[in-house]
């Protein structure tokens, strides 16, 4: 797939999961596979007033190329201003969140809430646009606000009208949030309605679903959001899966204890002790699914407070997985 003249090799993207996909997760999945990555999204408002956590939120790291930040907001002139120094980082590409359904964002007419305002998102696209530059711009959209407005074709002409490169479908409304089975017909609609590429979005959890994904819709590209939660391994998985037909098994618990304890240290490492390790919590959390003693393992992790304690934890959990 290409991102404009950005050559993208791979099957799938890890998504811009706000207060998930940081640096430490996004060169951890980079280095299993992960096509390319893109930034938490960051409030366009926050940018152009200079926070400062906004701005540390869009820092790209050598080690986790190819890679874009993503920005939200409502307000075309604030969104196209943020990119000046959004800019600044150098990302290949800037992303748009027009799906992202929490009520904080789609609440106050960013995310998905402009779904229902296709003018105001094709407007938004292109000062964005006009603003990059050369710099490709692409775009994150659900199917549509709810079961009675499905307009995900027509936010996907709009946005390739206004000079998008790509177009990434979540297969939900917003008012599915998560819930239900994604819709790969919609997706599927999309890709036929367009010319630049579509990336599928959704209920991809390991090669045989993102098979199941490419064949449904004959979207272009994958991008992996939950399902790389405690399993930053999931796209060697789908890229074995896809280029050789091969099944890789799910790493023994031992090895999935170390990857937790690097993912743990990487947070540290990039924020320090104190912030990476209550950061890290859900994450710690999240690589014990399905393992003997989960939940009580879960309420421990719930509870760190150093690396230290993560390492006792990690090697009872090795102890009672054996």
């Amino acid at each position: 797939m290409k991102i404009a003249n950005l050559e993208i090799t791979g099957f799938a993207a890890l998504a811009p999961m706000a207060g998930v996909a940081d640096r430490a997760f996004r060169e951890l999945c980079v280095g299993y596979g992960a096509a390319y990555v893109v930034s938490e999204m960051i409030s366009s408002k926050g940018v152009s007033m200079g926070d400062k956590k906004s701005k540390a939120l869009m820092q790209l790291s050598s080690a986790e190329r190819p890679a874009g930040v993503q920005i939200f907001g409502s307000e075309p002139e604030i969104m196209a201003k943020s990119v000046e120094t959004v800019l600044h980082v150098h990302p290949q590409f800037v992303d748009i969140n027009m799906g992202c359904p929490a009520p904080k964002i789609a609440g106050n007419g960013g995310g998905a809430s402009l779904m229902r305002d296709p003018v105001r998102a094709e407007k938004i696209i292109e000062t964005v646009k006009k603003a990059c530059g050369e710099i490709p711009v692409t775009v994150k959209i659900r199917t549509g606000w709810d079961d009675t407005h499905i307009n995900a074709v027509e936010m996907a002409k709009r946005a390739e009208n206004a000079g998008a490169s790509v177009i990434t479908v979540h297969g939900r409304t917003r008012q599915q949030m998560y819930a239900p089975p994604v819709n790969h017909g919609i997706i599927s609609e999309v890709k036929k309605a367009v010319t630049i590429p579509v990336v599928g979005n959704g209920d991809i959890t390991d090669g045989a679903s993102a098979a199941k994904m490419l064949e449904n819709t004959n979207c272009d590209f994958l991008m992996i959001g939950r399902g790389a939660l405690g399993r930053p391994w999931i796209f060697q998985q789908i890229n074995a899966f896809l280029s050789e037909g091969r099944i890789l098994p799910e790493p023994p618990v031992s090895e999935r204890m170390r990857i937790m304890c690097r993912h743990v240290q990487m947070i540290c490492d990039y924020k320090g002790e104190r912030i990476g390790i209550r950061e890290a919590r859900k994450h710690a959390a999240w690589y014990t699914k399905g393992i003997r003693g989960a939940a009580e393992y879960r309420r421990q992790l719930g509870q760190l407070e150093s690396t230290a304690q993560l390492e006792e934890i990690a090697y009872k959990i090795c102890l009672e997985n054996q």
